[in-house]
């Protein structure tokens, strides 16, 4: 009886002893799966950085770019940049004084064609006699005017065929050894209301392959006959074929 007394006891004591133990083991074996779980993310992001820095490696062999020379291909662009914008910074002076003198040239044949008018409309206001002195000078003005225009533009002849319509008839430098020099007519229609450019006629362009469409189409927009007169003279002459 004795010593079945004191197994009891001991069972007893060994039973609180699990009872204070079994939590502290329990809390132990969360700690440790927690740690294997940690451990095993670990790995696998271990594995896929491998992965990753075998895939870049792949797609950018050697020589691969160091940050020295990514610093000078920067440099090399910015230089190649400024470069290229002080070339576009040339090109549009270039285009730019080409324009202006484009400008002063319309500006001279407007300002001669104004002075033509005025000249006209003298000449039939005086309606005097072929031998009147008065008339001579402003003839003289008159055929010297009229002698500046024809050498700008290589005008040939030109006629009202009506109150509303103006032909102008413009020679053409050939641009072949051999070749005939080449004659364009460009008829001027205004409305007879509004006195505003309302058609533009072209002749002799056809042999030349050069179509001016357009560039009527945009003058007529803005009335502009000087301009269109221009602008169909360069074509021509620079043969431009659309």
């Amino acid at each position: 009886k004795e010593r079945l007394k004191v197994a009891k006891l001991s069972l007893a004591e060994m039973q609180k002893d699990i009872g204070v133990l079994a939590p502290l083991v329990e809390s132990d074996y969360n700690k440790a799966r927690e740690t294997v779980a940690e451990a095993s993310a670990l790995a696998q992001q271990i594995l896929d950085a491998r992965l990753a820095l075998t895939r870049i490696r792949k797609t950018h062999p050697h020589p691969r770019l160091t940050i020295a020379l990514a610093d000078q291909k920067l440099v090399d662009q910015v230089e190649e940049m400024q470069t290229l914008n002080d070339e576009l910074e040339s090109v549009n002076a270039q285009v730019q004084a080409v324009k202006e003198q484009v400008k002063r040239g319309l500006l001279d044949l407007e300002e001669l064609r104004v002075e033509r008018a005025e000249v006209e409309k003298a000449v039939k206001m005086v309606r005097v006699d072929e031998d009147d002195a008065r008339l001579v000078p402003l003839y003289s003005w008159y055929t010297a005017s009229t002698n500046l225009h024809r050498s700008m533009v290589d005008l040939q002849t030109s006629h009202a065929a009506s109150e509303n319509e103006v032909r102008y008839t413009y020679g053409i430098d050939p641009q072949v050894e051999g070749e005939l020099p080449h004659r364009v007519t460009i008829t001027l229609i205004f409305a007879p209301d509004t006195g505003k450019l309302a058609a533009v006629q072209t002749e002799g362009l056809e042999e030349l392959g050069v179509a001016v469409g357009d560039v009527i189409e945009a003058h007529l927009q803005i009335g502009d006959a000087q301009g269109v007169i221009a602008a169909i003279l360069g074509r021509a002459r620079s043969r431009h074929v659309l």
